[in-house]
């Protein structure tokens, strides 16, 4: 195994890690403008007012994206572990 073959590997998972909590950040950061431009409007400074709504939403977002996220994370295991003969050998 070379170097080149452990950064290339180390960049895969990056990229997936990156791809499958992307909407799940997306969705907390959108909810979390949404709460903090209501609360800068009606002055109402409650921090539950903000963490409930993303709590809510993530979860629903985690019902939604679940399936798509275990698929992507399984190729890729399935992928590296069919590709450790060749890495090893």
């Amino acid at each position: 195994m070379t170097p080149t073959t452990v950064i290339d590997i180390g960049r895969q998972a990056v990229e997936v890690t990156l791809m499958i909590s992307a909407p799940l950040f997306i969705a907390a950061l959108v909810t979390g403008l949404l709460i903090s431009i209501f609360q800068a409007a009606t002055q109402i400074n409650e921090a539950t007012l903000s963490f409930v709504p993303k709590l809510i939403v993530v979860f629903t977002t985690m019902v939604v994206a679940g399936p798509w996220m275990i698929t992507t994370l399984t190729d890729f295991m399935r992928r590296l572990y069919g590709s450790i003969p060749s890495l090893i050998g």
